[in-house]
């Protein structure tokens, strides 16, 4: 029988209720451990965010997605810096598998992944929103990718984040059962907001230093 094949940039919400059993649960304390977290910012990273913030919030809105990556999301990116002896991260990589029998494949916008020359364990992946193409959906996109990593891993629950524009959402997927998984969405929270920069970027802190372990 021929494998079932989807592609991370087109795969839709009612693609990935065909491969597994999945929905969303609404539950804000799920992020509790997660966003709790005990990393304070340096005085260099706070008014490196406020700079930030200030050179970019007139014209942000306006970036187009080559702009707002290389401007704005990989200068906080390189800050919170996930290049270190063990993993590391990586733009663009191809990544993909199987899962209950279908190939889910394509490129991943951002991934953290133990290894240096190729990614070997993912750890966290970071789906940016496409503009030019509206019919996409970041979230089904990180939650292909994500289903992907559980099965690779041989976990449990995997994190990661999708981007639109200013705005973040994390997001966890947990499997319950046998190809069956529920997911949690955070709040949104606004890049040009500088309360709202800090605690991304402690959030992203506590991925390096709490999740990318084996």
């Amino acid at each position: 029988m021929e494998t079932k094949s989807y592609s991370f940039s087109s795969i839709r919400f009612s693609d990935l209720q065909k491969i597994v059993s999945i929905r969303l649960v609404l539950d804000e304390n799920k992020f509790k451990d997660w966003f709790l977290s005990s990393y304070k910012l340096n005085r260099k990273e706070s008014i490196f965010l406020k700079d930030l913030i200030k050179k970019h919030a007139r014209l942000l809105p306006s970036y187009l997605e080559e702009d707002l990556k290389a401007k704005f999301l990989i200068p906080i990116l390189n800050q919170a810096d996930f290049m270190t002896d063990t993993f590391r991260d990586w733009y663009d990589p191809v990544f993909g598998g199987l899962v209950n029998d279908y190939e889910l494949k394509g490129f991943v916008d951002y991934m953290i992944a133990k290894g240096e020359i190729e990614p070997q364990k993912p750890y966290f992946f970071i789906q940016e929103f496409k503009p030019s193409i509206p019919d996409r959906n970041p979230e089904y996109q990180l939650l292909a990718e994500m289903l992907v990593a559980i099965e690779k891993n041989g976990a449990t629950v995997f994190r990661g984040a999708y981007i639109i524009g200013q705005h973040w959402k994390f997001v966890i997927l947990e499997k319950i059962g046998e190809n069956q998984f529920e997911y949690f969405v955070s709040e949104a929270f606004d890049a040009l907001k500088l309360a709202d920069l800090k605690r991304i970027y402690s959030i992203l802190q506590t991925v390096k230093h709490k999740y990318c372990v084996d």
